[in-house]
């Protein structure tokens, strides 16, 4: 999202950032990734999932990404909500993502007024041309070459959503690692092989 690139990069004017849509669609992923992009530029940026810890606000953070907002308890509300004040007055970013709009959120009312500050996006599904590019993507990231009958496999045999493709593409990697043994199908295969039968379930999706 062209949006969240240019704020990671110090290019846009805008602070803060909202993003909301049906889990699975890639939102946490593109929350990730600006994270990612921003800390290669040298400024210290977290990214927040659920029930984790919020930073302290003289941690030096100046990029906060919270993830699941509607999941966030009375206390993490108030330190979030504090977090906010702080970020703007230092001029830092705010990139928040939950399921919903910001006025549909069961939030406190000031918290839900900062977040509706900035840009609002609605990010719908990807497709599987999306899914394929951000598959290539994460792989680069990571420093390996994603073959194009890997990303087929996955998209045809397993869970679909974003975020659970990118965990497999993450063990792959540890696990080729480990093995020294290239990322190949074959590997691949064997990975969910060993996984299935350690959790005693099929690793196919529905």
């Amino acid at each position: 999202m062209s949006a969240l690139h240019s704020l990671a990069s110090g290019q846009s004017g805008e602070q803060f950032v909202y993003l909301w849509g049906e889990r699975g669609c890639g939102r946490s992923h593109l929350l990730q990734a600006a994270v990612a992009a921003a800390s290669s530029r040298g400024i210290i940026a977290r990214y927040i999932a659920a029930g984790e810890a919020l930073p302290a606000d003289d941690s030096g953070v100046r990029m906060l990404a919270v993830d699941d907002v509607e999941k966030l308890d009375v206390q993490a509300q108030l330190e979030f909500f504090s977090l906010y004040n702080a970020l703007r007055e230092c001029e830092g970013a705010v990139l928040a993502a939950g399921n919903v709009a910001p006025a549909r959120l069961q939030l406190r009312a000031d918290l839900l007024t900062r977040l509706g500050w900035g840009l609002v996006f609605q990010v719908h599904a990807l497709s599987d041309d999306d899914k394929r590019v951000a598959l290539k993507r994460h792989a680069a990231a990571r420093a390996f070459d994603l073959r194009d009958e890997i990303v087929e496999y996955l998209l045809r045999h397993l869970k679909r959503d974003l975020p659970s493709l990118m965990a497999v593409l993450d063990a792959l990697d540890r696990h080729s690692l480990e093995t020294k043994r290239p990322i190949t199908l074959p590997l691949l295969r064997q990975l969910l092989q060993s996984e299935s039968t350690e959790s005693g379930s099929p690793t196919r999706g529905t």
